[in-house]
C-alpha cells in the first residue's frame, strides 16, 4: 500500500523494527510459567507483611477477582494481613471529573513521600455503562509519584457501585496497610451519585472544587459538602487566584450552615495549586490537626469501630443478595416474570411478591 504513495506523505509506512533471528523459547516459556503460578495465601501474607509490592498486586487482583475460586484464597489473605493493619491515616478525596484530582493527588503524595511517609493510592476509574470498560490512566497522569519507591498506585475499576467504591476498596485498604503504607488515598470517581461509600471507610474526607464553579456543582454540593472534613479549591494560580480566594469566602459562609459535626471537627475551606505545588503542605498541617483533635476526643478510634461494623453488615447484604440472583429457580422465575410484566399480564408488585415467596419457601 505505501510503495505508491508519495515519499513525504504522512501515510507512508516506515520500516519497523526487524525481531531478532533467533529467540530463546525457553526463556520465554520459563516467563509464561512464573505468569502463570499463583503463591498460596500463606506465603501471599508473608511477602506483603514484608513490604513485597508485587505480592501485594496480585493479592489485590484476588480480592477484586469474580471467580469464585479466588474468593476463599482472598479471605485468608485479609484474615493474615488483619493484624498487620490499621495503622495509617485514610484520607478519601473527591471533586468533579476537571478538577485536577490525579495532579492535587500526585503533589501531595510526592510531599508525605519527601517527609519519609509510604503513600499508596487507590484511584477508582469510572466504568463505561455500555461497555464495563475502564481506561485506568492514573498511573500515566501520576508519572512522577508512580516512580517514588514509597508509593503505590492501583488503579481500579469502578464497575457499577455508585461511587466508584465497594467492598474491594475497603480490603484493599487492609492489604496496603499490612504492606507497611502509612497513608492511604482513596481518590473516587465524583461523579456526584453516591460518596458515602468511601466516606465510610476512610477517616478524612476532602472535597476538591474550582473557583466559578458553582452552577455545575449545584445539584451535588449539598450531600458531598456535609460530609467532607475540608473543602479545597484547587487551580489557586495565575488570574484564578483572585476568583479562588472569593470562591473560599462563599464556600465557608455554605458550611456555616451544616449541622456541627460529632467529631467536633469545623471543616475548613483552603486553596491550593496543585501544578504549583503551593498550599499543599498547609493542607496535610490541616489534616494533622484534625488527627489531633479526633485522637484527644476519641471520636477517631469509635469511627473507625462503626465503619468495620458498617462493613460487616455490607458484607452481608451484598452476599445475601448475590445468594438471590445465583438461585436457579428464583433466576427462571424472574426471567418468566420479567415477560408476564412487560405483557401487562401481572403487576410488577404481585410479580416480585411471587418471586420472593419461591425464594424464602426454598
Amino acid at each position: 500500500m505505501s510503495k505508491d504513495l508519495p515519499h513525504n506523505s504522512a501515510l507512508k509506512e516506515n520500516a519497523g523494527i526487524q525481531p531478532p533471528d533467533t529467540i530463546n523459547l525457553s526463556k520465554i516459556a520459563a516467563f509464561q510459567k512464573r505468569r502463570s503460578e499463583q503463591d498460596s495465601p500463606e506465603t501471599l501474607i508473608k511477602k506483603i507483611i514484608t513490604g513485597d509490592k508485587v505480592a501485594l498486586s496480585r493479592a489485590i487482583t484476588m480480592v477484586e477477582s469474580i471467580n469464585p475460586a479466588h474468593h476463599e484464597k482472598a479471605n485468608t489473605v485479609i484474615q493474615g494481613c488483619l493484624p498487620h493493619a490499621n495503622n495509617s491515616i485514610r484520607i478519601g478525596i473527591t471533586g468533579v471529573p476537571g478538577v485536577g484530582k490525579s495532579t492535587f493527588i500526585e503533589s501531595f503524595g510526592k510531599l508525605l513521600t519527601g517527609m519519609g511517609k509510604k503513600v499508596a493510592v487507590l484511584a477508582i476509574d469510572p466504568s463505561s455503562t455500555l461497555t464495563r470498560g475502564s481506561i485506568l490512566g492514573d498511573k500515566t497522569r501520576m508519572e512522577e509519584l508512580v516512580k517514588d519507591e514509597n508509593a503505590y498506585i492501583r488503579p481500579s475499576a469502578s464497575g457499577e457501585s455508585l461511587g466508584g467504591v465497594a467492598r474491594k476498596t475497603r480490603e484493599t485498604i487492609i492489604l496496603c496497610e499490612a504492606c507497611g503504607f502509612d497513608t492511604i488515598l482513596v481518590e473516587t470517581v465524583g461523579v456526584g451519585q453516591s460518596e458515602t461509600a468511601v466516606h465510610s471507610m476512610v477517616d478524612f474526607f476532602l472535597l476538591l472544587n474550582l473557583a466559578g464553579a458553582g452552577d455545575e456543582l449545584q445539584g451535588i454540593k449539598r450531600g458531598i459538602m456535609e460530609m467532607a472534613d475540608a473543602v479545597v479549591i484547587n487551580k489557586a494560580d495565575g488570574e484564578n487566584i483572585r476568583r479562588a480566594q472569593m470562591a473560599k469566602v462563599e464556600y465557608n459562609r455554605a458550611l456555616h450552615l451544616f449541622p456541627k459535626k460529632t467529631s467536633d471537627w469545623t471543616p475548613k475551606v483552603m486553596t491550593c495549586s496543585a501544578i504549583e505545588h503551593s498550599g499543599i503542605q498547609d493542607i496535610w498541617q490541616m489534616i494533622q490537626n484534625y488527627l489531633e483533635l479526633t485522637h484527644t476526643n476519641h471520636y477517631f478510634e469509635n469511627q473507625r469501630r462503626e465503619q468495620s461494623q458498617y462493613w460487616m453488615m455490607e458484607t452481608i447484604n451484598e452476599n445475601v443478595l448475590l445468594h438471590f440472583y445465583n438461585h436457579t429457580a428464583v433466576a427462571d422465575l424472574i426471567a418468566h416474570n420479567k415477560k408476564a410484566v412487560q405483557n401487562n399480564e401481572i403487576s410488577p408488585f404481585a410479580a416480585a411478591q411471587s418471586i420472593l415467596d419461591l425464594y424464602f419457601k426454598s
